[in-house]
């Protein structure tokens, strides 16, 4: 009995139900086949090859899968890609114009604000969202509207900065 359970289980996850979805991802239409349950975050790194977001805590708590939905910033992890039909999605490697770089990219390299870089491009998009937001009026309102985007190694102070110096040619 044990034996027919573990088979109509393997075969309920065969079974498991996927639609085509089509979104625009950095400016390029994309469509895919997916299973309903994949995040945003899968599509973008699995299906599409775009590893620039990370996938840290896999819950909402880090920030380092952030990507642009539609001009807002949200974790793509918790994103099902489902439910994007149409949308218009920025990840850190649609940020730049071609060899240019963001000036949130380039403000992170002058102002050295990483060290082991995981978090970097959830706190670039999420910073350069902050900026398009216009919530650069002081570091405390900066920290207040990027404190959904972690930081272990303790760089604050120097994302800050960054993100300081991208506003300033606003």
């Amino acid at each position: 009995m044990v034996a027919g359970h573990s088979a109509a289980a393997a075969g309920a996850a065969a079974e498991v139900p996927a639609t085509r979805v089509s979104l625009t991802v950095n400016g390029t239409r994309r469509t895919a086949t997916i299973d309903n349950r994949t995040s945003l975050l899968d599509l973008l790194r699995e299906h599409f090859g775009l590893t620039g977001s990370k996938k840290g805590c896999d819950a909402g708590a880090c920030g380092a899968c952030t990507v642009l939905i539609d001009g807002r910033r949200v974790n793509a992890c918790l994103t099902l890609a489902v439910r994007l039909e149409g949308a218009d999605v920025t990840t850190i490697e649609g940020l730049a114009d071609g060899n240019e770089l963001h000036a949130l990219q380039q403000a992170f390299i002058d102002q050295d604000a990483f060290q082991c870089g995981y978090c970097t491009p959830g706190q670039i998009v999420s910073g350069a969202a902050c900026i398009e937001e216009g919530h650069t009026g002081s570091p405390e309102e900066i920290r207040e509207w990027m404190s959904g985007n972690v930081c272990r190694c303790g760089c604050y102070p120097k994302i800050v900065r960054a993100v300081q110096q991208a506003a300033g040619g606003k």
